[in-house]
C-alpha cells in the first residue's frame, strides 16, 4: 500500500529544526496528529484539521487508522522510534505505509551535553511507568539516562538511589534540550532539593555506591535476603540452576506456578528487559511477598495472578517456559501446564519430597526429559567452628517440548 502516514520527530527548536524532506511530509499532510504541545508550534494561520492525544490513547490509535488513505501526519517528540508513539502505532499500521523521520532523541542529546557514549549508557522511561522499574538499573558505576514524567520524577530518582545506599551519585537534570531556554541541573542525591524543574526534563544518573554496598548482579542467583518470603523461597544455589535451566531469552514469557515470593519470575525478568512473567500464588500473604520483592528489585512488570493454578493457567496466553515449584501432586498440574507449553518450551519442576518424586517419574514415563538431583551444603558454625549443614536436597526435572 502506499505510504500515507507520516511520523516525525520534532524537538524544542520546533519547526525550524526540520529537515526539508520533514518539511515536505508536513506540507503535504490534510489531517495533522499530536500533543497539545508539538501542535501550538504550527503557524496560527495554518487551517488543516489538528487532532490532539486523546485518552486513552488506543482512541487515537482508531482515529488515526480509519483516515488510511488520507495523507496524515503525526507530530512526535525527538525519535519516535525512542521510547515514542512509533512503536505504538507500528503494532496496528505496517511500516509499509509509514514513512518515520526521527530528530534527535533525548538520550542522544543529553549524551552531546555530559560527554557520555550512548553505547556505555543504560537507558529507561518512567513516562508512564512505575518509579521502581529503576531498581534493577542501579548498580556501581552505572550510568543512567532516564526519560522523566515531570518535575517530580527526579526527587523520586533521588529518594530511590538514597535508600539503596546511593546517595552519593549524581544526578544531574536536563531541561528543555534544544530550546533557547535550555537548563541543566546537578547535585548528588543526597543533597537534592531543587523543585523548580520544567515539566520537560530528562534525568541522568552517575551511580556511586557508598561503602560496603553490594550491587545485586543481573546474574541468577540474587542472596536470599535480597527477597522478603516466608521460608517459601528457592533458595539461591538452586535458584540459579534453575533459571539456566529455563534458559530465557530476550521477549519470552514464563509462568511461575506456585510462586512463592516470586523469587524465579523475578529473576527471570531481570535476565533480560524484554522477557515477560506471571506469577501464579493463591496463598494472600505470599502474593504481598510477591508484590513488594517485585518492586523493590525493579521487576514492577511482574503480572501477579491470585489463585489456584488449573483455575488460572486456561485464561493465560501460552508460555515458552513453565515452572512449577509447589504442589506438582495435584491432579492434572502437569499435564495442563504442559498442553499450552509452546513448540520449543522448557517446564522445570522442582521437588523436595518422595511423592513428588513418584509423581514426575510416573511424569517422565509419558513425555521423556532429565532429572538432576540439587545438593547443596553450607557452612555454618559448630560452637567455636565451621561445619557442613545440608539443604534438603532437591530433584529436578526438565523437558523440552519438540
Amino acid at each position: 500500500m502506499q505510504k500515507w502516514l507520516s511520523i516525525i520527530g520534532i524537538g524544542e527548536d520546533g519547526l525550524a529544526g526540520l529537515s526539508p524532506i520533514a518539511v515536505s511530509c508536513l506540507n503535504k499532510a490534510q489531517i495533522i496528529f499530536g500533543g497539545e504541545r508539538h501542535l501550538s508550534m504550527l503557524p496560527p494561520d495554518d487551517n488543516r484539521e489538528k487532532i490532539p492525544w486523546k485518552s486513552p490513547f488506543t482512541t487515537s490509535i482508531t482515529e488515526i487508522t480509519s483516515r488510511r488513505g488520507q495523507a496524515v501526519c503525526i507530530l512526535a517528540s525527538g525519535d519516535p522510534l525512542c521510547y515514542g508513539v512509533g512503536a505504538t502505532i507500528l503494532k496496528d499500521i505496517n511500516i509499509s505505509e509509514i514513512t518515520i523521520i526521527p530528530a534527535p532523541s533525548a538520550f542522544s542529546l543529553a549524551c552531546s551535553r555530559l560527554g557520555w557514549s550512548l553505547t556505555d549508557v543504560e537507558t529507561l522511561s518512567l513516562c508512564g511507568r512505575p518509579v521502581s522499574l529503576l531498581q534493577s538499573y542501579i548498580y556501581p558505576g552505572a550510568k543512567l539516562l532516564i526519560l522523566s514524567e515531570g518535575k517530580n520524577t527526579p526527587g523520586h530518582v533521588a529518594e530511590i538511589l538514597i535508600n539503596r545506599g546511593y546517595g552519593n551519585s549524581q544526578i544531574t537534570v536536563l531541561e528543555k534540550m534544544g530550546n533557547i531556554e535550555e537548563t541543566i541541573i546537578t547535585d548528588i542525591a543526597t543533597n537534592w532539593q531543587e523543585e523548580n524543574i520544567a515539566l520537560l526534563n530528562t534525568i541522568a544518573v552517575e551511580c556511586i555506591a557508598d561503602r560496603g554496598i553490594v550491587g545485586l548482579s543481573r546474574f541468577p542467583g540474587l542472596p536470599d535476603s535480597a527477597f522478603h518470603h516466608d521460608g517459601q523461597l528457592t533458595k539461591r544455589e538452586v535458584r540459579a540452576v534453575t533459571l539456566s535451566s529455563l534458559a530465557p531469552l530476550p521477549g519470552e514469557l514464563l509462568w511461575d506456578v506456585g510462586a512463592g515470593c516470586g523469587s524465579i519470575s523475578i529473576e527471570w525478568l531481570r535476565s533480560d528487559r524484554r522477557c515477560c512473567a506471571i506469577a501464579i500464588e493463591q496463598n494472600s500473604t505470599r502474593l504481598n511477598y510477591i508484590a513488594d520483592n517485585a518492586a523493590a528489585l525493579g521487576t514492577p512488570n511482574l503480572q501477579i495472578m491470585a489463585g489456584k493454578a488449573l483455575e488460572v493457567i486456561p485464561n493465560l496466553p501460552a508460555p515458552n517456559a513453565i515452572f512449577i515449584g509447589g504442589g506438582v501432586t495435584a491432579s492434572e498440574i502437569l499435564e495442563n501446564c504442559w498442553n499450552v507449553l509452546l513448540p520449543g518450551g522448557r517446564m522445570v519442576v522442582n521437588v523436595v519430597t518422595l511423592a513428588g518424586e513418584q509423581r514426575l517419574y510416573q511424569w517422565y514415563e509419558k513425555v521423556g526429559g532429565n532429572f538432576t538431583r540439587i545438593a547443596i551444603q553450607r557452612a555454618e558454625p559448630i560452637g567455636k567452628f565451621l561445619g557442613w549443614k545440608a539443604m534438603s536436597p532437591v530433584t529436578q526435572w526438565v523437558g523440552v517440548k519438540n
